[in-house]
């Protein structure tokens, strides 16, 4: 893998040229988890000349995608591509895998949503739920399969309504120990985590890894992917009623030969290329690394100011942080005023709307930018 850093250990600052797309000069830039703020040439790699999906330049371009997409998923295995937002994968993970039934892990908004469109498809489901703001502990999987009756669990990696990670590599180590666990279906939301927060395919002998494109890649929203593991695809072909639309065994058969079986989101598919050379040139290490500075400032700025951190201390995710609002500041307040300074954070989520705040620091988000942010927060907050 390409690990090398910039200088500076920060992107490159963006330089639009003259026939650059005219913009708005009204730029929020966004602090919010997703869509994240997405850089000008990365908007700018959408207005190539359009390409038939079929023509041997999408076939090309596809063919440079994947293997640097194997790299940011840490994985020789299948990865594939869908035009489509990760919900279609959670769609396609318990549509190609889940036989028997599914325990599904729950403790956030994303998590309980995975739960419903497992149960959706008709798949027989038993959930295990925590309460929000803590994580899913390889414990708790372990003494629910343990029954013996479930051939797959959903679990989210980084669930980006309460800003907290779980422990993902304990958790399937904990599964494969136990007796049946090689043959247990770990299917693993990380769309707020992948490309920001550390997880790894192979290494951690998962079975299906999904995300998004408009969360750490910092991409326009519309595209996603997932890797699949060998286990899965063979899973696959014993599910009868996988769909048509996210079949894994239709999926595989079109992209060995860098195609996708219906017309691909192909401007984002140049977007997607420029993005991942730009990522592979930081080097995931040093990606990882900013996040987890980014995370530990952030932490430390809400802490001064005397907020509560919602996630239990420990897993405290790298790319969104989530704030209890123990002060009882006014959210939206505080939302119009950073509008007027041409920026903007989250509300919280759902039921949490008011109780807490969230400030994301994925993607291409600089240490810089956050400062500033925390500048004009200073501004209201005073």
């Amino acid at each position: 893998m390409n690990t090398s850093n910039q200088n500076s250990g920060e992107l490159s600052s963006p330089r639009v040229s003259d026939s650059s797309p005219v913009r708005s000069s009204a730029h929020v830039k966004l602090f919010i988890p997703g869509p994240t703020e997405v850089r000008p040439e990365i908007l700018d790699a959408q207005t190539q000349w359009m390409i038939g999906h079929r023509m041997p330049e999408c076939i090309d371009l596809v063919g440079q995608i994947l293997p640097k997409l194997s790299q940011v998923f840490f994985t020789k295995q299948t990865v594939l591509i869908s035009a489509s937002s990760g919900t279609g994968l959670w769609e396609a993970a318990v549509r190609n895998c889940v036989g028997k039934k599914v325990l599904t892990c729950v403790n956030g908004a994303f998590a309980s949503r995975f739960s419903d469109v497992a149960e959706m498809n008709g798949k027989a489901i038993e959930i295990l739920e925590v309460p929000w703001g803590q994580p899913i502990l390889p414990g708790q999987v372990v003494e629910r399969l343990s029954s013996g009756e479930f051939d797959a669990v959903t679990v989210v990696h980084n669930e980006t309504s309460t800003g907290v990670t779980s422990p993902i590599q304990e958790i399937a180590a904990a599964i494969r120990a136990m007796p049946g666990g090689q043959d247990i279906m770990i299917l693993v939301d990380s769309v707020s985590g992948l490309g920001g927060a550390h997880i790894e395919m192979d290494a951690w002998d998962l079975d299906v890894l999904l995300a998004s494109s408009q969360k750490a890649f910092a991409l326009p929203p519309g595209i996603s992917f997932c890797a699949v593991s060998d286990r899965a695809m063979a899973k696959a072909k014993t599910v009868p009623a996988r769909g048509y639309y996210f079949d894994f065994i239709s999926l595989a058969k079109s992209i060995a030969k860098n195609q996708t079986p219906a017309t691909p989101a192909v401007s984002l598919l140049f977007a997607l290329d420029r993005q991942l050379d730009d990522m592979l040139a930081e080097g995931m290490e040093q990606r990882f690394a900013r996040h987890l500075a980014m995370r530990d400032r952030t932490l430390d700025y809400l802490r001064g100011k005397g907020f509560d951190i919602f996630a239990a201390k420990g897993y405290e995710s790298p790319t969104v942080s989530c704030a209890a609002n123990n002060l009882g500041i006014d959210i939206s307040g505080l939302n119009k005023y950073l509008r007027a300074h041409g920026m903007i954070i989250s509300n919280g989520y759902g039921d949490l709307k008011g109780k807490t705040f969230r400030i994301a620091h994925m993607g291409d988000t600089q240490p810089h930018e956050l400062e500033e942010l925390f500048a004009a927060m200073d501004g209201f907050l005073a």
